[in-house]
């Protein structure tokens, strides 16, 4: 996937915020997605209950993209069930917006896609990831080699939630 994704329909949801309130421009959104330092993916178990966890993560090509071993219990979700989610925020009341990212996870085996979400990792995180000693020393590697199971989450829905001074709620659907 070299092309970005379409650009969403974006709504305010009045009923949720401050009366007056203006929706969140889908720029703002995606670079809240693009900037955030972790991420929440939640994926369903096989019984139907929910499985969250906190994983670093890139925005590339219009898409949320994580990595994770292929035995974990999201990737095993993921394979018997791609809808899922990834969320940021800092959880105060005031600041920018937090983001929920609903859609379909799918496994990247394109090399060329793996390339590119691999130099997003190396500049997103730096020495986290490309210094030896670095918490997560060698993941770009990994994702270029196959090594982890690279996830593109696929947008279908989104939302992003202002906070004070105007609180608010954005709805974007792609199609």
């Amino acid at each position: 996937m070299n092309a970005p994704a379409p650009a969403p329909l974006v709504e305010a949801c009045p009923e949720f915020g401050n009366p007056g309130a203006e929706p969140i421009p889908w720029e703002r959104t995606s670079a809240v997605m693009a900037e955030a330092p972790l991420y929440w993916v939640t994926t369903v178990r096989p019984d139907g209950r929910p499985h969250a966890t906190p994983l670093l993560g890139v925005w590339v090509d219009g898409t949320a993209c994580f990595c994770t071993g292929r035995e974990e219990r999201k990737a095993l979700n993921l394979s018997a069930n791609p809808h899922c989610a990834m969320s940021t925020g800092d959880n105060a009341l005031e600041g920018g917006p937090d983001v929920v990212v609903e859609g379909t996870g799918a496994p990247v085996d394109d090399p060329a896609a793996l390339d590119r979400i691999a130099s997003a990792y190396e500049e997103k995180y730096g020495p986290a990831v490309t210094a030896e000693g670095g918490t997560w020393f060698g993941l770009p590697d990994a994702v270029r080699g196959s090594g982890v199971l690279v996830v593109r989450v696929t947008p279908v829905k989104a939302f992003a939630f202002g906070k004070a001074p105007v609180f608010s709620q954005t709805r974007y659907t792609f199609t």
